[in-house]
């Protein structure tokens, strides 16, 4: 493995960011190409048709322009879709990103359990398949948001979120039936965990949330285990459509270069 080839990360927008903080917190010298697709966000909007096109495609070009030595799937709507599809069509190792619904279950003491994701996230049937292997014993309740990946779009670009939108999106979950006795939420997009303070601040007092940040994180460096890093290395931001808000958003992400796909 040539020291300088990248951990690639992708997603829709800038959610896959909570992924790269704790990658980076394990990894310190691990170069980083992060990719976000502009031209096609947000996916949570998205067909499935178009999501499994789209994904395997883009991730094609990248992988052919960055040689990466491992690929992150960064966005839960893209893995629970095109995650198959992408380890089909790609000769690199590809990490993709699930709901956190087994240690979610492990913390709630409840058993009832909250997803918060897009929703073209909760409405898959991989996500059935995780509440069916380990949450058989809980109440899993789901609220698709696409506000939220706006919201937290926006708080990168410096605009505070809004209490009383964050709490609307709440009542999601809290307003159905067995709601109001969620004691963890699994943050299951990635742009999610970018507003956790901000969401535990208007939720009941004592629910937790939970993402899948920090296992993603464990898994690349078993999977890098033993390979050299480089000395230094200038960590790149990709969008595909790069126009004056990407680039406004860029400027507060501290990448070394910015580039369009």
């Amino acid at each position: 493995m040539i020291e300088t080839a990248p951990i690639l990360f992708f997603d829709s927008g800038v959610g896959g960011l909570s992924v790269i903080a704790p990658t980076r917190a394990l990894l310190p010298d691990a170069p980083i190409v992060y990719a976000a697709d502009s031209a096609g966000f947000p996916y949570g909007t998205r067909s499935e048709a178009e999501i499994a096109a789209r994904v395997p495609a883009l991730l094609g070009r990248l992988v052919e322009r960055y040689r990466p030595r491992l690929v992150v799937i960064a966005c839960n709507t893209a893995s629970t879709i095109a995650l198959a599809a992408v380890r089909a069509a790609l000769d690199v190792g590809v990490v993709g990103t699930v709901p956190a619904i087994k240690p979610a279950a492990a913390m709630s003491r409840s058993r009832v359990i909250g997803v918060l994701g897009t929703a073209a996230t909760v409405r898959q049937p991989y996500v059935d398949d995780l509440a069916a292997r380990f949450a058989s014993d809980c109440t899993v309740l789901r609220h698709g948001s696409a506000a939220l990946v706006e919201i937290a779009e926006a708080k990168l670009a410096g605009t505070p979120p809004d209490p009383a939108a964050l709490a609307r999106e709440l009542d999601g979950l809290f307003g159905q039936p067995r709601g109001a006795a969620i004691d963890v939420i699994v943050n299951a997009c990635t742009h999610f965990p970018l507003l956790e303070a901000e969401l535990a601040a208007v939720a009941p007092a004592g629910v937790r949330f939970v993402d899948g940040g920090p296992g993603i994180a464990r898994r690349i460096v078993h999977l890098t285990e033993g390979q050299a890093w480089p000395p230094q290395a200038d960590d790149v931001l990709v969008f595909t459509r790069l126009g004056d808000a990407e680039r406004r958003l860029a400027a507060g992400l501290g990448f070394a270069r910015v580039e369009a796909l």
